[in-house]
């Protein structure tokens, strides 16, 4: 004699649990992927940034370095008596003085570095993760 178990078309119960699960887990992974994309494009922004600050930086040293050796320059022709050689004031005394007066407003110029590597939450991430909670816990 065999006993014949009864099938039926519709899944168990544990079934469809399982199934919730599996579609919650998706749904986390799915999450981590899309703020990892966020994450590297900041990344990537920030990366750019660095490089143009970068060349603008170097940019603007060539040309202060240059202004100030023409200031220099300028300040010994202008400090040296007419139809005399040797000027009154000595051409390292010209050097010292243009010296001492461009670093003056550097700090009030510079950024400050956290502005460089600010790093954003990935807003997007968060915005669609709050609607997946929405979602599952409404649709009980």
């Amino acid at each position: 004699m065999a006993t014949q178990v009864p099938t039926s078309s519709e899944p168990g119960f544990a079934h469809l649990v399982r199934g919730i699960v599996n579609d919650i887990g998706d749904l986390v992974k799915q999450q981590i992927q899309f703020a990892r994309a966020e994450i590297k494009e900041d990344v990537r922004k920030s990366k750019e940034a660095c490089v143009l600050l970068a060349l603008g930086a170097g940019s603007a040293f060539a040309g202060v370095l240059f202004l100030g050796l023409m200031l220099v320059h300028l300040l010994h022709w202008l400090t040296a008596p007419s139809h005399t050689d040797p000027s009154s004031l000595p051409l390292w005394g010209c050097y010292a003085i243009v010296a001492g007066v461009f670093p003056t407003p550097a700090p009030g110029i510079l950024p400050p570095p956290q502005r460089l590597f600010a790093f954003s939450i990935p807003e997007q991430t968060v915005q669609t993760a709050k609607e997946n909670v929405e979602w599952i816990t409404n649709s009980k």
